[in-house]
């Protein structure tokens, strides 16, 4: 009966949850394929990687219209310490086979899965929108200060060393990393981290809740996707790890997103603000 209690979704949600799972399938054939095409390009440049890139993320992006769909359900401790240990149990699962190209798609897959339900269900916390400053403050301070002194800065001189020279197994930091296709590379390349797309995923269901349009490209993103429209859907959160991604590999830097992403947030949600008291 307590497991039951675990596994058991009201019928909408659980029609959404395998359609949301459906469609990380589908992503990481997309992604695959872009490889392959990658793979037969006989030139690389900036503009091609940043549309390989652009492309990708854009996708992704769709994959959150089938989230904002599902419904409350009041759930238990239990639940998520349940849910949680089943999806890192997959991700480490994964990490413990031999490494091909089509398996760490599959990987990156999973981590935005993963992530996409990690974020919704950390949104539902967020009762008033002021709470997002000490979220965006908090995830500023904790980033910078993993990525100067902490085990950022250790974690990424070991990718850089290990895809440099790849010999022996990848560090084990390289499980929560996401990574996407480029031409000319000799597999998929590790881009940004789980942590990233939590925070994507949770600033853009947090405008969802709260009946705040974050959607760039048009109508509510709730609205597109019960009409079932894909290719319209681009949140600002979205636009935000985009650019930190183009500014980091421009630069050649390793730089944190999170304290971009929570920037460009309360930019936006100030210029908004400032908006609507203007016309109000």
């Amino acid at each position: 009966m307590a497991l039951h209690s675990f596994t058991s979704f009201s019928p909408e949600n659980r029609r959404l949850i395998y359609l949301l799972s459906g469609c990380h399938l589908l992503w990481c054939a997309a992604v695959f394929l872009l490889y392959l095409l990658g793979d037969m390009l006989p030139v690389q440049s900036i503009l091609l990687n940043g549309v390989f890139l652009l492309l990708q993320l854009f996708a992704a992006a769709q994959l959150l219209l089938p989230v904002l769909l599902l419904h409350p359900e009041d759930r238990s401790r239990g639940f998520y310490i349940f849910w949680g240990f089943i999806l890192s149990a997959a991700i480490w699962l994964l990490h413990q086979f031999p490494a091909t190209t089509w398996l760490a798609t599959l990987q990156s897959g999973l981590l935005l899965l993963t992530g996409t339900l990690v974020g919704a269900a950390l949104a539902r916390y967020v009762k008033r929108l002021w709470e997002l400053i000490p979220v965006c403050l908090a995830m500023t301070l904790a980033d910078f200060a993993s990525w100067s002194v902490g085990p950022t800065a250790i974690f990424s001189e070991q990718i850089k060393q290990h895809y440099l020279d790849p010999t022996g197994p990848p560090p084990l930091i390289d499980m929560i990393l996401v990574k996407l296709a480029f031409p000319g590379a000799t597999g998929v390349t590790p881009v940004f981290g789980i942590s990233d797309w939590i925070m994507v995923v949770f600033f853009a269901i947090v405008a969802h809740r709260h009946k705040i349009n974050d959607n760039l490209l048009g109508p509510e993103g709730e609205k597109l996707a019960r009409r079932r429209q894909i290719g319209r859907y681009l949140p600002v959160s979205l636009l935000a790890l985009t650019g930190a991604i183009l500014l980091a590999q421009t630069s050649g830097l390793f730089l944190p997103a999170l304290p971009l992403i929570a920037l460009v947030m309360l930019l936006w949600y100030g210029l908004r603000h400032i908006r609507v008291k203007r016309f109000s």
